[in-house]
């Protein structure tokens, strides 16, 4: 097991252009900075604001040791709350998803208001203050419907990547989506694995052939390089935005999101095998059915998204140990599209379903490949896997910025 210093050490002097050394995908110390320095300081994709569409209704996460509940309160707002009791700490609530009138412990009974006030606590003493007992509050922030929560005690600004994704996500409307189907898979394999591997088509046409059908591997729409001087993809940000939609490549000058509108292959207006719209009613009247293509959205650590037409997928990153990554998977489409009527769910998630199912089998040889003793990091293609570099990069760089920082006794949990 490494230590600290070793950590900052490896960083400092990693080769540029090679993947990471073997620690950074195994060690558990490593992976316990990973979630001091960065999972539980920055901004997390969790799920959907259409995911809670009345008073009551809550979704739970788990981040590292950190239980959350996302809930929407009587005056309609969403907020985040720690997921334990002020009274032993009991989790609160166990579900994936739910709805009550009320958040009552389970243990014995607590019950809180949704916007967090405690307002019952029985044969407690007569000076007991329930207004000192609320449950503790997570910052939370709702974008384009998507729901973000930081459990940082002072966040990072949310400004710039609101500013930047939100005029793109807008005119999809997700907020009046719902979720036709969710998966999660657990990928053996560290969650930088999981994220190298999405950051790279190189793989793709080997690995991929339902994916390929559709999405092209062209470096210029899997990088981040060179977009703008792709005469297939420049035309299709003029074509788009020429009918009101944001399409052309930014990326974050800290490196932690992106976004940009692509071009599917040929006459193909959706991921299934056909190429033709998957579901029959469109995710909004704001987005022509015909050539808009995939809006593709990230945030590191914990998403990415392809935004179409006819339906969104999207995909939340967590860590569960060193060696363990849970991706879930949301299929999105219009609230008022019917199954069986407007969509068929096989066709819907088949592409993506098996696309999933590939990555997790690449990304656990990869694993199993880098524990041998004979591993060693190894060069990446300048010309395939730009944005494999680029997400190294910023993964490695704030490390070791906050490594630097926080010297040897900063960490709150980490020995």
């Amino acid at each position: 097991m490494v230590g600290q210093s070793d950590v900052l050490g490896l960083l400092m002097g990693r080769r540029e252009g090679f993947s990471l050394a073997q620690p950074f995908y195994l060690d558990p110390h490593v992976f316990k900075l990973d979630l001091e320095l960065i999972w539980y300081r920055e901004w997390l994709f969790v799920g959907h604001g259409c995911e809670l569409p009345k008073p009551g209704n809550y979704i739970t996460v788990q981040i590292g040791a950190y239980p959350v509940i996302l809930v929407r309160d009587r005056a309609g707002q969403i907020r985040a709350f720690h997921n334990a009791c002020r009274h032993r700490g009991s989790r609160i609530c166990s579900a994936a998803t739910g709805a009550s009138a009320r958040l009552v412990c389970p243990y014995h009974q607590w019950t809180y208001d949704l916007d967090g006030r405690l307002i019952f606590a029985r044969q407690m003493a007569d000076d007991f203050d329930m207004a000192a007992f609320s449950l503790k509050a997570v910052a939370c922030e709702e974008m384009g419907g998507y729901l973000f929560v930081c459990l940082a005690d002072q966040p990072p600004d949310f400004s710039a990547f609101r500013a930047l994704a939100e005029p793109y996500l807008a005119p999809h409307r997700l907020h009046d989506a719902k979720v036709a189907h969710e998966s999660t898979i657990v990928e053996k394999g560290n969650w930088k694995l999981v994220w190298e591997n999405n950051r790279e088509c190189y793989h793709c046409a080997g690995s991929h052939p339902e994916l390929c059908r559709t999405f092209s591997e062209a470096p210029t729409v899997t990088g981040v390089e060179a977009a703008e001087t792709d005469p297939v993809i420049t035309a299709h940000w003029n074509r788009c935005e020429a009918v009101g939609l944001p399409s052309r490549f930014h990326l974050d000058p800290d490196g932690q999101f992106r976004t940009t509108r692509v071009p599917l292959l040929g006459e193909a207006q959706s991921y299934t095998t056909s190429g033709r719209p998957a579901v029959g009613k469109r995710l909004s009247d704001n987005v022509a059915a015909d050539g808009v293509g995939a809006l593709l959205l990230y945030h590191y650590p914990t998403t990415w998204n392809h935004v179409l037409s006819d339906h969104a997928v999207t995909f939340r990153v967590l860590p569960l140990s060193a060696t363990e990554t849970a991706v879930t998977t949301k299929w999105l489409v219009h609230r008022d599209a019917v199954e069986g009527l407007n969509y068929d769910l096989g066709e819907l998630t088949h592409v993506w379903t098996q696309t999933n199912d590939q990555d997790r089998r690449i990304v656990e040889e990869n694993a199993i490949g880098i524990a041998s003793p004979a591993y060693e990091p190894g060069p990446y293609s300048p010309v395939t896997e730009s944005g494999v570099i680029q997400f190294v990069d910023w993964y490695a760089g704030l490390l070791a910025s906050r490594l630097a920082d926080c010297g040897a006794t900063g960490l709150r949990s980490v020995a």
